[in-house]
């Protein structure tokens, strides 16, 4: 079953995933593919920023127990820019480094702590820039954006 789930994620979404048998899931390593980590409240709003943006499916992974998403994105964030990373932190985002391990959602779940769900799945292997979804952040983090009445 993980296999089988393993295939889709590489053959089908073109990620770079592997199953790690001794965790019991599917991962993938930061590289070619990245990975941007915000409370689900943030990602939500994100969402509602990007949607705006028709044809793209931006793969998102929420993690329940600790409420928190995770984009997939292209690899076009710099990796040493200090400034970037520091900004995100202040706002419990994180991005991930090169070589950071990257957990999938798996068909069998070994281990409710580690539970994994796609908010919205990969069709393709597409993903959208990692510049784009920090201009999402900054956009839903401004003092403008819109608020639910």
């Amino acid at each position: 079953m993980l296999e089988s789930a393993c295939r889709f994620y590489v053959v089908t979404c073109g990620l770079p995933a592997v199953v790690r048998p001794d965790l019991g899931r599917i991962v993938f390593r930061a590289g070619t593919v990245g990975a941007i980590t915000m409370p689900a409240h943030i990602g939500a709003r994100v969402r509602v920023c990007i949607e705006e943006r028709p044809g793209w499916a931006w793969p998102i992974v929420s993690h329940p127990r600790s409420k928190r998403w995770t984009f997939l994105v292209g690899p076009n964030l710099p990796s040493d820019d200090v400034a970037l990373f520091a900004e995100m932190f202040r706002h419990n985002v994180s991005i991930a480094p090169m070589g950071a391990e990257v957990a999938l959602p798996s068909p069998l779940r070994s281990d409710e702590l580690s539970c994994r769900e796609w908010v919205c799945q990969p069709r393709d292997g597409f993903r959208p820039p990692g510049t784009a979804v920090v201009e999402a952040i900054r956009c839903c983090l401004s003092p403008h954006w819109p608020v639910a009445g």
